[in-house]
């Protein structure tokens, strides 16, 4: 199979969703490293038992006049995010078609890791100062937060076309 390569600005909402779900498969089966640029997922030690894995997909409403100030804020939760339990997805800004839409997708274990990561959020100096900046500077008009998993057996599931193409 060829890979396929993908630029975060020309994601969907349902690839950007497809790709989580994706990676987050791969992570709980242990499987191969993806080439994604994201290959500390896919590593870890399998214990024997699942774990299970949720993705937290953020949703943003930005505003389009400051998406490079966006842009830095996003880049900050590259080194906050990993120090205080989570492992980053990755960040998406919108690229062609609306543009005052952003995402935000964080992997942990449990629901009950999210939240050991939120108590340390709140006391690490950066992200407070990274909250504050975007607060400050109102880049963020709305947030959405969901938590998803991946239904076994549903993602990742190569095209199967029957017949000519």
């Amino acid at each position: 199979m060829e890979p396929r390569v993908l630029l975060a600005g020309s994601l969907t909402r349902r690839e950007a969703i497809t790709l989580a779900a994706t990676l987050v498969s791969a992570n709980a089966a242990g499987g191969a490293k993806l080439a994604l640029g994201c290959d500390h997922l896919a590593a870890g030690s399998d214990t024997g038992r699942r774990k299970m894995n949720i993705i937290c997909f953020i949703r943003y409403q930005i505003d389009p006049f400051q998406r490079e100030q966006f842009k830095k804020y996003a880049e900050n939760w590259g080194r906050i995010i990993p120090r205080c339990g989570g492992q980053l997805v990755g960040y998406f800004l919108p690229y062609e078609g609306t543009n005052d839409v952003a995402w935000g997708l964080i992997r942990f274990e449990s629901l009950t890791a999210y939240e050991k990561y939120r108590a340390r959020l709140r006391t690490d100096p950066e992200a407070r100062e990274n909250f504050a900046m975007a607060q400050t500077n109102q880049l963020i008009l709305r947030e959405e937060r969901n938590f998803v998993e991946v239904v076994d057996g549903t993602f990742g599931l190569p095209a199967a076309l029957v017949g000519p193409a």
